[in-house]
């Protein structure tokens, strides 16, 4: 199989730099910081509200000067911040906050849910949900949608156009999965690769490759060489495969010895290969992969798993949650809710004031780099961020993928305009990612350049 291997995670950047990393986390919430006041993101007038909502719906590009003199006064600005803050939604049901899904039981909890008791009401629900998660499969695969979350309350999917995060094909990532959802996947003959194990192994197999060879030159050195004719005895690997196992006791017979160690049964084998798998159940580590034409198995395999939906608690029979940055058949438009707020703050011995600016919602990463394209023009180039990550979500900043080359990364991107974001929100999110397992938790902006820390 092809496994792709993520890089390693790299350093706080030490030099500023004009664009920030690609983060496929979703945040739960944003608090800007600045110097100046945020004033031009309050009271927008119905006249701004309703040409935001239209440059969403028509995807118009808007491209702001380097710094506006007046933000308060700038409409361009105030509605390009509208359009920045809208995404959609299936289900809506205006009564329930339905992200985040993991961990949610207290907050759902006493909530009315007439479905719960309800079969036939459940059916209705789940035929609806289906038709709107393959409208959005169907846009996803036209490149008329970048990307999509599948938000279920054990675990999240992320699939994301051929195009995006270095990947010529269409990618699903699963995170976190158990060992029954991988059985489950393989028994419908879904392809999968587990990219984060894959990699922990060969870091394994390297080091005991260096192990091996740093022995052999000690013992060269030492004149310690072995007859003509002689084998070195294998060293016995914890994750060599089944037929490996009487290979590494072969040696044992030659010696005549092979009686007196007690050699491993089959079961053994397989009880000690069945810890390790359910060791890293519900850990990032187990986040999966899927490639190609295996996304659409995927999906009828989503769509049909009895697991998907809780049996009992507060999520009893309530759909996984659907997020994208476009519109799809039974998605409901939705807003995230943004706030300015006015603070004094002691620096030395004076108070100085601070401005910021909270945004509230299931912000996906075209928000973000949305948001920080108008701040950038907006407060002068001068700002900073604490993000707040849904945890479950921040392996999919893992780099999975091997970069095409240039030209072949071109030919994938040219129908990608087509989708709905901004061309240079695209070109970001069309990078490989660089983040591995961890996300940015604070970003800073000055003289329009970046650092941030992971």
């Amino acid at each position: 199989k092809d496994f792709h291997l993520p890089v390693a995670v790299p350093e706080v950047p030490s030099l500023p730099r004009h664009e920030f990393p690609a983060d496929w986390s979703i945040k739960t919430r944003l608090l800007f910081m600045s110097s100046q006041p945020f004033t031009w993101a309050e009271h927008l007038k119905a006249q701004e509200e309703a040409q935001g909502f239209a440059q969403h719906c028509r995807a118009t590009e808007t491209n702001l000067p380097q710094s506006i003199q007046e933000p308060k006064l700038s409409t361009e600005l105030r509605c390009a911040f509208q359009q920045s803050l809208v995404y959609w939604l299936h289900p809506s049901l205006p009564w329930l906050q339905l992200f985040p899904r993991i961990g949610a039981e207290r907050k759902l909890a006493g909530k009315a849910s007439p479905w719960s008791q309800d079969e036939a009401l459940q059916q209705v629900l789940m035929s609806d949900w289906s038709v709107s998660f393959t409208s959005l499969y169907n846009l996803l695969k036209a490149k008329l949608c970048p990307y999509f979350y599948v938000c279920t309350y054990q675990f999240t999917v992320l699939f994301r156009a051929a195009g995006l995060a270095g990947s010529d094909i269409i990618t699903a990532v699963i995170s976190p999965t158990t060992r029954g959802l991988r059985e489950a996947m393989r028994n419908e003959g879904i392809e999968f690769s587990l990219p984060l194990v894959e990699e922990s192994r060969t870091r394994k197999q390297k080091n005991s490759e260096v192990n091996l060879e740093t022995e052999a030159a000690n013992c060269l050195e030492a004149g310690n060489t072995k007859e003509d004719g002689q084998e070195p005895a294998p060293s016995d690997d914890d994750d060599d495969d089944d037929d490996d196992d009487d290979e590494s006791f072969s040696w044992l017979e030659e010696m005549g010895v092979q009686d007196k160690v007690k050699k491993p049964d089959a079961i053994s084998i397989k009880l000690r290969k069945e810890k390790c798998e359910v060791q890293m159940d519900h850990k990032p580590e187990s986040l999966a992969l899927v490639k190609g034409t295996n996304t659409f198995t995927l999906l009828n395999f989503l769509i049909n798993c009895k697991s998907l939906v809780a049996v009992a608690g507060a999520q009893a029979g309530l759909p996984p949650t659907l997020l994208s940055p476009v519109a799809f058949r039974g998605g409901t438009m939705q807003t995230l809710k943004a706030r300015s707020i006015n603070a004094k703050a002691r620096v030395h011995l004076a108070y100085e004031d601070i401005f910021s600016l909270e945004i509230v919602g299931p912000v996906m990463p075209h928000s973000l780099h949305a948001l920080t394209m108008l701040l950038r023009a907006a407060q002068r180039g001068a700002f900073s961020a604490v993000l707040y990550t849904h945890e479950p979500t921040a392996v999919f900043n893992t780099n999975l993928h091997c970069a095409s080359p240039a030209s072949d990364q071109e030919t994938t991107c040219k129908d990608l305009p087509a989708c709905g974001l901004h061309p240079k929100t695209l070109d970001q999110l069309s990078q490989c990612p660089t983040l591995g397992k961890s996300s940015i938790r604070f970003l800073e902006m000055k003289d329009y350049a970046y650092t941030w820390k992971s």
